[in-house]
């Protein structure tokens, strides 16, 4: 499978979530207790089932709460849970039968959108017979014997996940196919700090008063997205609320809006990050681009209030060299001058976006990318560690967005941050990367692609 599917553990107080958790991880990620109300916060992991690669979530047990209480925030990350995942497992305890919060519970989830399979956890030796067969008035469908300490039933739970797992990989490829062939529109957030333009942007990118706009900050709270077009190809454009310092956050909303602007840059293959002309780059500004960078996303800088800056050469090349100085991640990253409220330099900004969306879908020919290892190294050798010389055997390119290699060494690990930092930039300027967020894996181990 490509992309993990995602799977929410859920259930009442001490029915063996995570223990279920743990034995599909493959390990004891969650603490496990007899005490009822161990886990409290969702825990994400990876796990696995046969064939099928697995992101699992583990969610603390529900109960009937509301307000402001603790157990009425963990029933909130249960929700968020079942919302996010793919699939949902539902525990009941088969020996102590179906209770009344089982049945709360059942109720609950046969109103969201979200598959249920139904465990009857705790039937090994069959001593919780009695329950599974009472577990079919949930009506979620005939409950599946297992039992979480001891593995049983782990073929028969393969069996009932398989054909979800096929329906989302199959929708994920469809989605894929739509985005090479220009169909899908393209995901493009616009971001920034509170009150630099970013709405008045999307309004003159439209055409129409679209989003309201003010001198106050912060009229803009959820992350609101438009369909559009450009030259004949559909983008959804997405206004995000503007991002303080966290340490500034104290208003429970605007932590909301938070939430929901990483969630779009986080979803977006393109982020336009929107800088006020006067007071560009300030350490909230880098703080933002370091976010889309760190997602792997298509940034460009948009510096607006152009239109209001006096010394546009002094300031341009001091925007320059902050950005070589604290981004020296990234170099390159595209910068476009505008004023979005009379539309100046406007034109210039999606043709670019476009132009480097494009170098983020690129991939380089594997036979190209060993020539050029074999240069970078004849030219630097990696350094001895430990008295050893580390041996670079083999590199491939095995994704795009954003292009993410794999180097194949003698000793993997030890390979020096200096080194890989010199094979980054080498990959940057000898494949005209430039200005687009690169991801070079280093694993131990011989040229997997070699005959033997």
């Amino acid at each position: 499978m490509g992309a993990p599917f995602t799977i929410a553990i859920v259930g009442r107080p001490n029915v063996g979530k995570s223990t279920l958790f743990n034995r599909l991880a493959g390990k004891k990620l969650a603490i496990v207790d007899d005490t009822p109300g161990i886990t409290r916060d969702r825990r994400q992991g990876p796990g696995r089932l046969g064939d099928l690669d697995l992101e699992l979530i583990d969610t603390a047990g529900f109960e009937e709460a509301s307000g402001e209480s603790l157990e009425a925030r963990m029933r909130e990350q249960t929700n968020r849970a079942v919302r996010d995942a793919d699939l949902v497992l539902f525990l009941i305890d088969a020996r102590a039968g179906v209770t009344p919060l089982d049945q709360h519970f059942a109720n609950w989830l046969r109103a969201k959108d979200t598959p249920v399979l139904l465990l009857a956890n705790k039937c090994e030796g069959r001593a919780g017979e009695p329950g599974r067969l009472e577990a079919y008035r949930l009506g979620l469908g005939e409950p599946i014997a297992f039992s979480a300490e001891h593995g049983d039933g782990l073929s028969e739970l393969y069996s009932a996940i398989q054909p979800f797992a096929d329906a989302a990989a199959e929708a994920l490829a469809d989605i894929d196919a739509a985005d090479e062939d220009g169909s899908a529109p393209m995901q493009l957030a616009i971001v920034g700090r509170p009150n630099v333009g970013k709405s008045t942007l999307l309004n003159r990118l439209v055409g129409e008063e679209r989003m309201l706009t003010g001198p106050e900050a912060g009229i803009t709270r959820d992350a609101i997205a438009v369909e559009w077009s450009f030259e004949g190809r559909p983008i959804r454009l997405i206004d995000t609320a503007g991002l303080r310092r966290r340490a500034r956050v104290s208003d429970k909303v605007e932590h909301l809006s938070a939430e929901d602007s990483a969630r779009a840059i986080q979803y977006a293959q393109l982020v336009v990050l929107v800088l006020d002309g006067e007071v560009m780059l300030e350490r909230q500004d880098l703080t933002i681009a370091r976010r889309i960078i760190d997602e792997g996303r298509v940034l460009v800088i948009a510096v607006n209030k152009w239109d209001a800056v006096k010394d546009k050469k002094a300031k341009r090349r001091d925007l320059e060299d902050r950005l070589e100085k604290s981004l020296p991640q990234i170099r390159g990253v595209p910068v476009v001058t505008l004023s979005a409220l009379t539309g100046r330099g406007l034109d210039k900004l999606l043709p670019t976006a476009f132009r480097y969306f494009d170098v983020w879908n690129r991939r380089v020919p594997t036979a190209q990318l060993n020539r050029w290892l074999e240069e970078m190294e004849q030219r630097h050798p990696p350094p001895l560690v430990q008295g050893r010389r580390i041996r670079l055997r083999y590199m491939t390119q095995a994704k795009t967005r954003p292009p993410t290699f794999v180097l194949f060494s003698s000793r993997g690990t030890a390979l020096p941050e200096d080194y890989r930092r010199y094979l980054v930039n080498g990959i940057r300027d000898s494949f005209d990367l430039a200005g687009i967020p690169l991801r070079l894996n280093v694993r131990s181990g011989k040229n997997p692609y070699a005959e033997e």
